[in-house]
């Protein structure tokens, strides 16, 4: 077994300190400055992409093949999408959240000349004393939500000499809330809970002075929620990716609340079988809490990896969250089970040592001998 110690505490602290910088998809300067920051304590090297992801490297016993772990800075939030005659905002979402989950959010307003606004998101149709029955009725999607920003503002002029403009961001506050049962609830522990896990388990390498097994490039990617992810970051010496993210804990979902979750398939389909195997082993060998599942309406960091040409394996973990992009909670457990697998993972040793490139056995395919008969004759 591998006798590395996560640090809880600077899990806990270093998921609190993510929370708390707002970062939607394409607003995540903030967020990544704090992140090289936090690489450079962790006398950790790393390199900006032109877009802003973050590529880190632990040197490993060995440089090839190179392995890579990726989690995503980014989170959902909005846009303003106009003015209204009344001083209220019309707004669209940034990433995939249903609006349901908007409704009620205090959020803040990101302007092009640096001022920042407080609001929060509403129906349309908010007030019962006024509408009665009319505000169940109205139907819940994003046309019917507006933004009731908290400034003396009642016609468009107002809003346009205060600096808001049309695209403005939108960013919606995490409310974290960490719960001396272990219990964390907030918005966007998809995936600053992952990052969080990531930074835990290279300080475990860090202070005990181990190097994993291969070089090892820590991926920090900015647009997931908008289907980018890590589709511009990986070099191509890299030969297996593990993505970290969400495992919903729902009805028939098989996620384990509080261990690590290997999904063994997403909408974009299976996970590479033999890395995926390599890491239910390590949680068998190390004895982590850990179930398998597959998640039907779901894509990570590694489809964007594959869709992008990247001839890499690509496996998925996840931590516990219970309903995913809207009330947010997760579990310390949860967390701590993927930060030992991460240091699990870049401490065990080639998925294939012999031949970095070898599909399986030889015996489960022939056609590798057919073809290289067929060039030697």
């Amino acid at each position: 077994m591998t006798e590395l110690t996560i640090d809880t505490d600077y899990l806990q602290e270093q998921l609190r300190n993510l929370l708390l910088i707002p970062s939607p998809s394409g607003m995540t300067d903030d967020v990544v400055r704090y992140i090289c920051a936090e690489l450079e304590k962790l006398d950790i090297r790393y390199e900006l992409t032109r877009r802003g992801a973050i590529r880190a490297i632990i040197p490993g016993k060995n440089v090839s093949p190179r392995r890579a772990i990726a989690a995503h800075l980014d989170t959902l939030g909005a846009m303003v999408k106009g003015f209204k005659r009344d001083g209220r905002l019309r707004v669209v979402p940034i990433g995939h959240w249903n609006a349901r989950f908007a409704e009620g959010a205090r959020v803040r307003i990101h302007c092009d000349n640096g001022q920042t606004y407080r609001g929060t998101i509403l129906p349309l149709k908010a007030s019962g004393h006024t509408y009665n029955t009319g505000v169940d009725e109205q139907p819940s999607n994003w046309d019917n939500l507006e933004i009731r920003i908290d400034e003396p503002v009642n016609q468009i002029d107002q809003l346009w000499s205060m600096g808001v403009r049309v695209g403005d961001f939108v960013s919606v506050d995490p409310n974290p809330e960490f719960s001396d049962k272990g219990f964390i609830n907030s918005r966007h522990l998809d995936d600053k809970a992952g990052v969080a896990c990531m930074l835990a388990a290279a300080k475990a390498l860090g202070d005990a002075e181990t190097k994993p097994e291969l070089d090892c490039h820590l991926l920090f990617t900015i647009s997931e929620e908008v289907g980018v992810g890590a589709s511009h970051i990986l070099h191509g010496e890299i030969a297996e990716m593990v993505s970290i993210d969400n495992g919903t804990i729902a009805p028939e979902q098989n996620t384990c609340e509080y261990g690590v979750t290997i999904a063994m398939q997403d909408s974009s389909g299976p996970f590479d079988r033999h890395l995926t195997q390599h890491l239910i082993n390590i949680c068998k060998r190390e004895e982590i809490e850990f179930s398998r599942d597959i998640f039907r309406f779901y894509r990570s960091d590694a489809a964007s990896a594959l869709e992008a040409g990247n001839d890499i394996r690509t496996a998925l973990i996840c931590f516990a969250l219970d309903a995913s992009h809207g009330w947010e909670r997760s579990h310390m457990r949860s967390l701590l089970s993927v930060a030992q697998l991460l240091v699990g993972y870049m401490s065990s040793k080639p998925l294939f040592s012999p031949h970095e490139n070898v599909i399986g056995s030889d015996e489960e395919y022939p056609l590798i001998h057919d073809t290289e008969r067929l060039r030697s004759s």
